[in-house]
């Protein structure tokens, strides 16, 4: 397995290449091997919890599986207690990996929450079902599911 520290020092080097307004970004390869090296390392779910149900979730220990709901099911509105609940379950110094369907929520979620001086916000590259093939569908184009990291359905 990977290094975390090596792991750490990639995404802080996306990070700077890319101008990130967080700590930096991680593949799901990558996430998921600091989540198995350490149990403090928290994954959080940004993603509704209607998508949770329906379309499934990661494989990791609940201590570890946080979920914060960057946006609001039905109608999409931005959840306005995101800050309120993130500080509810995580500190300010753990090491955070946010996660979302394809990499967008994820980012903005990352990026507020180091706006709010949680200090070790990691975007997961590619979410958690990645970008719609020619036919619309995603689990098939990048992401947790299709890399082959462990999830369960709904």
């Amino acid at each position: 397995m990977t290094n975390p520290n090596d792991i750490l020092s990639r995404a802080r080097q996306r990070c700077a290449e890319q101008s990130l307004p967080y700590a930096g970004a991680v593949t799901p390869q990558d996430a998921w091997a600091l989540l198995y090296a350490d149990p403090q390392v928290k994954l959080i779910d940004v993603r509704t919890a209607a998508e949770r149900d329906w379309v499934g979730r990661v494989s990791i220990a609940e201590s570890q599986h946080l979920a914060v709901q960057w946006s609001l099911y039905p109608g999409g509105a931005i959840n306005p207690a995101f800050i309120e609940q993130l500080g509810q379950c995580a500190g300010q110094d753990d090491l955070l990996l946010f996660l979302c369907r394809s990499g967008v929520r994820s980012r903005y979620a990352a990026k507020l929450a180091t706006e709010n001086g949680f200090v070790n916000c990691y975007d997961i590259l590619e979410g958690f079902e990645g970008d719609r093939d020619e036919d619309g569908h995603r689990k098939s184009i990048g992401g947790w599911c299709h890399v082959g990291l462990p999830w369960v359905g709904a």
